[in-house]
Formats: C-alpha cells, sequence, structure tokens
C-alpha cells in the first residue's frame, strides 16, 4: 500500500548530506515553526506568506545553509527544496525608521 505522499524533512536531509528526492511533500523550517507544503520550489514572497509575515515588504527573508552560510532570498527569488545543503529559512523584520 503506497503511502499518499511522502514527507521530506529538508532540515534532516541537508543535515545528513542526502540528495532531496523530487515530487514529494517537504516540510521545511521557518524561524522555529515547521511547515508541509506540497510544491518543490516557492518564491521568497510566498516563504514569507507561509510564515505569516505580511506585510512581506517589511521582513527579509534568509536561508540558511548546511555550510553556515546565510543567504538573503530576495521576494521574486525562487527556491527549490530539492536543492542540496538548503537546511532553513529566518525571517529578520526590517526596520522602518530608514530614511
Amino acid at each position: 500500500m503506497e503511502k499518499e505522499k511522502e514527507i521530506i524533512d529538508v532540515e534532516e536531509f541537508a543535515k545528513a548530506g542526502k540528495e532531496v528526492p523530487k515530487g514529494k511533500r517537504y516540510q521545511i523550517r521557518i524561524d522555529r515553526e515547521k511547515y508541509i507544503v506540497n510544491v518543490e520550489c516557492m518564491t521568497g514572497r510566498e516563504i514569507l506568506q507561509l510564515a505569516g509575515k505580511v506585510p512581506v515588504e517589511k521582513f527579509q527573508l534568509n536561508q540558511k545553509l548546511k555550510s553556515g552560510e546565510v543567504k538573503k532570498v530576495g521576494y521574486d527569488e525562487k527556491v527549490c527544496f530539492t536543492k542540496p545543503g538548503i537546511e532553513r529559512f529566518m525571517t529578520l523584520p526590517l526596520d522602518s525608521t530608514e530614511g
């Protein structure tokens, strides 16, 4: 009996250095919360919306990689969870007192 669609924990696969299989459901971590998504790729904007960070323009999204590197994700930049090394996402409130 086939499982509906296996849920892949992206963070666990990254830490283990394993390749993330395509065509599954993915569990991603944004800050301290875990979310299940049914798509392989999402934009920075969609990830922020998923995390309830709206309006998205008030937040910056960063991607933490297995190497320890932190990379900023643009609002319209597409992130694919099957890309090796993605551990999790972190949001950063942007200071609105600029200017």
